[in-house]
């Protein structure tokens, strides 16, 4: 049984713990707009990032792996599509349970890994942002 977008969305938004990848001390860029996002909701959110020990006053980890329950996280990714596709296949390996792509972090061959591997049903790819439908979204789960 396949979930729909907004079935996965809500599943993303559901998670205990959270993972925004792609934020840096760029106050400008999506990623780091996206880290505030969570941060403004009070929301569990580790950032990643492999050089920066902290952003927007929150520790940071160097990767997926060094997450505290990978299995209980849901990520953002805001990455260029051949970093995503490496977050892919890891996340896959550590049981992330949800995981949204956020407007440019796809490319075609990120788009076939996700079919290939049978991770439709967990990936928001192609399509929502979360600072434009988180909102809505975190309202319908109440």
């Amino acid at each position: 049984m396949s979930r729909t977008a907004t079935e996965i969305q809500k599943l993303f938004l559901s998670s205990p713990r959270y993972a925004v990848v792609g934020a840096s001390k760029d106050t400008s860029k999506f990623g780091t707009k996206v880290l505030q996002w969570y941060l403004g909701r009070d929301l569990s959110v580790t950032p990643v990032h492999p050089k920066e020990a902290e952003l927007e006053g929150v520790a940071t980890v160097p990767t997926l792996a060094d997450l505290a329950a990978p299995s209980q996280t849901s990520v953002s990714i805001i990455t260029n599509a051949k970093v995503t596709l490496g977050l892919l296949q890891q996340a896959k390996e550590l049981g992330v349970p949800a995981l949204w792509l956020q407007p440019g972090a796809e490319d075609d061959a990120v788009v076939a890994y996700i079919r290939e591997h049978g991770l439709q049903d967990r990936v928001l790819f192609g399509g929502p942002c979360i600072l434009v439908e988180g909102d809505g979204i975190r309202r319908s789960l109440l």
